[in-house]
């Protein structure tokens, strides 16, 4: 579970579990720079507070949206600083860019840092490099490194397994300790897919408004394999977002599956 390398990032990697845990629960907060202002009431620090009491394990935010939530909210629950963005006003979404440093993150007392890399876009490239430079700092500075891995772009299926395996191939290979991306909705795929991956496999949650269809996908992925759950929208934009991570954690922590056959 706790990977390899320094005892810094070996040690930095096992506070994100929690003790005796199959899984990890984690919920990315970073939508606000691509999507602008979440739809969720209340503020950042409340919603940080649902989510530690509901069971998160950690949340993904940018640098700047840290200061807005208490420190006392990180005693149970670990931060994952997220390294690159882009807006959805841009002409081109898809081409992610850095907006924060690994040394920042080891600053702001951060367990782990998070890149996002959509594999077939125009810049895949730039994405990709960006990914191996950042794998290069985690080494430096002992971090873990978590890779969000999604197939984007006119020649990709994000749907295929084998073209799915790739892009986490792409992620491990480079020097990911953790995936996160959307699997498919063959448990039989998934299996596959999360037995040729070195690293655990965190399902994606997917788009908001899929509520308890997207609870029963994301079930069905732990049951074939997934070594956990990488929930943003989700959880945020439900009614009772710690009712929903708490639903999310028993599941995670507990494979409490039966009921969600």
């Amino acid at each position: 579970m706790y990977g390899n390398g320094s005892f810094a990032r070996r040690l930095r990697m096992g506070r994100l579990y929690r003790p005796d845990a199959p899984g990890l629960l984690v919920v990315p907060l970073d939508h606000a720079i691509g999507a602008g202002p979440p739809a969720c009431q209340g503020t950042l620090d409340g919603l940080a507070a649902r989510l530690a009491d509901g069971g998160a394990d950690a949340v993904v935010l940018h640098k700047g949206a840290v200061s807005r939530i208490r420190p006392e909210r990180f005693r149970t629950m670990s931060l994952v600083l997220h390294l690159n963005a882009s807006t959805g006003l841009a002409a081109d979404p898809d081409a992610k860019y850095p907006v924060a440093t690994v040394a920042e993150a080891v600053r702001l007392g951060a367990d782990a840092v998070s890149v996002h890399v959509n594999i077939g876009s125009a810049t895949e490239d730039r994405q990709v490099a960006h990914l191996a430079a950042t794998a290069g700092q985690c080494d430096r500075w002992g971090m873990p490194l978590l890779a969000m891995m999604y197939l984007r772009g006119p020649l990709v299926d994000d749907r295929d397994p084998a073209q799915i395996s790739h892009a986490l191939t792409v992620a491990t290979e480079l020097g990911a300790d953790l995936v996160k991306t959307m699997l498919p909705d063959d448990p039989a795929a998934i299996t596959r897919i999360t037995a040729s991956c070195p690293v655990p496999v965190l399902a994606a949650g997917g788009p908001a408004g899929d509520g308890e269809t997207a609870v029963a996908r994301l079930a069905t992925a732990l049951r074939a394999g997934a070594g956990g759950v990488a929930a943003g929208r989700t959880v945020f934009t439900a009614a009772d977002p710690g009712a929903v991570t708490a639903r999310l954690a028993g599941l995670v922590h507990h494979r409490a599956l039966a009921g969600a056959r």
